[in-house]
C-alpha cells in the first residue's frame, strides 16, 4: 500500500481542511460532493460524479454527515477499483461502519474505519484518529508519514466507532446538560450560584468559558451532532440497551440547531459570553 492519488468524499469543513493538508503531499488530489452543482467552480480538485473520483484514486477518504455514512459507502462501492483502500471517517455506529465495510470489502476494495476522537479544528489534519480493519495498520504507518496522529486500534470492524461513540455520549452529553442548565438557571437568575458550586466542585474547569464554548459549538454544529448522537444512540442499541440518554442528547442538539436554523443567534460572534446565547434563547 503506497497511496499517491487521494479522493476525497464530502468537501464540508472536514473535507476542506483534509484537502488543505494533503494536497502538499500527494501527487493528485480530486473531491466530490453532492451539493457540487458546478464541480470546476466550487472546488479546483473537484471531479463531476464519484465514480470519476473513484476511477483515479488509490485511497478515499469519506467525510460526509453521519446520516450519509452508509450511503457514501454504498454508491463508491459500485466504481471503486480492487484493492483501493476506502477510510472512513464519519461518526457512525459499529454496525453502520461494519455494513459500509462489508459493501467496500464486496467490490475488492479494503474498508478501514476511523474514529476521529474531537473536533478537526484546529488540529487539522494532525487530529487524533483511531483506526480499525484488516488494513489499519498499514494504512496508519502512511497517515503518519503525512504527520497525521493516526493509530490502528483493531483489526476488527466497529472497535474504533465503538470507543468514538461512547466517548460522544460522554462530551455532547455534556453540552447538552450545560445549554439546558445555564439557561434554566439565567432564567431564574441563579446563574451567580450555580457556577460558583460547580467551580468547586471541578476546579480544573473554567466552567464560564467551557460553557460559551459549548454553547457556540452546538450553535455552529448542532445539526451534525445531532446526527452524531443518533448514530450513538444506535450503538448503545446495538449493545442491548435502550438509549434513553443518547436520544435525549440527539433532540437537544436538534433544538439548538433548529434554532440557529431560524435565526436566534444571528449576529453573535463566535466568541461571546455564554449568557449572550442563553438570553437569545430565553426570548423565544
Amino acid at each position: 500500500m503506497n497511496p499517491k492519488r487521494i479522493g476525497l468524499v464530502g468537501f464540508g469543513e472536514v473535507g476542506r481542511i483534509f484537502a488543505a493538508g494533503l494536497a502538499p503531499q500527494v501527487e493528485q488530489l480530486r473531491a466530490w460532493d453532492l451539493k457540487f452543482a458546478d464541480a470546476a467552480a466550487k472546488c479546483p480538485e473537484a471531479v463531476s460524479s464519484m465514480r470519476e473520483l473513484c476511477e483515479a484514486s488509490e485511497l478515499v477518504i469519506s467525510a460526509v454527515t453521519a446520516s450519509n455514512t452508509l450511503v457514501a459507502a454504498q454508491e463508491a462501492a459500485l466504481s471503486i477499483r480492487p484493492g483501493t483502500v476506502f477510510l472512513d471517517l464519519n461518526s457512525a455506529s459499529p454496525g453502520t461502519k461494519q455494513q459500509a465495510g462489508a459493501a467496500i470489502e464486496a467490490a475488492g476494495g479494503h474498508y478501514v474505519e476511523a474514529g476521529v476522537m474531537t473536533s478537526v479544528p484546529p488540529y487539522g489534519i494532525r487530529v487524533p484518529m483511531l483506526l480499525g480493519g484488516a488494513r489499519a495498520a498499514e494504512l496508519a504507518q502512511h497517515l503518519q508519514a503525512w504527520g497525521m496522529d493516526a493509530k490502528a486500534v483493531s483489526e476488527q470492524l466497529g472497535v474504533a466507532s465503538a470507543i468514538k461513540m461512547c466517548r460522544s455520549v460522554m462530551i455532547k452529553g455534556l453540552e447538552a446538560l450545560v445549554i439546558e442548565s445555564y439557561a434554566t438557571a439565567r432564567a431564574y437568575g441563579v446563574e451567580g450560584h450555580v457556577l460558583p458550586t460547580l467551580q468547586e466542585t471541578f476546579p480544573s474547569i473554567d466552567w464560564s468559558r467551557q460553557g460559551a464554548y459549548f454553547f457556540s459549538r452546538v450553535v455552529q454544529h448542532g445539526q451534525r451532532r445531532a446526527e452524531e448522537m443518533r448514530e450513538a444512540a444506535n450503538t448503545v442499541r446495538e449493545a442491548g440497551f435502550e438509549p434513553l440518554m443518547a436520544a435525549a442528547i440527539a433532540d437537544k442538539q436538534q433544538w439548538v440547531a433548529d434554532q440557529a436554523r431560524d435565526g436566534t443567534f444571528e449576529g453573535l460572534a463566535n466568541d461571546v459570553p455564554w449568557q449572550d446565547y442563553a438570553d437569545r434563547l430565553l426570548k423565544q
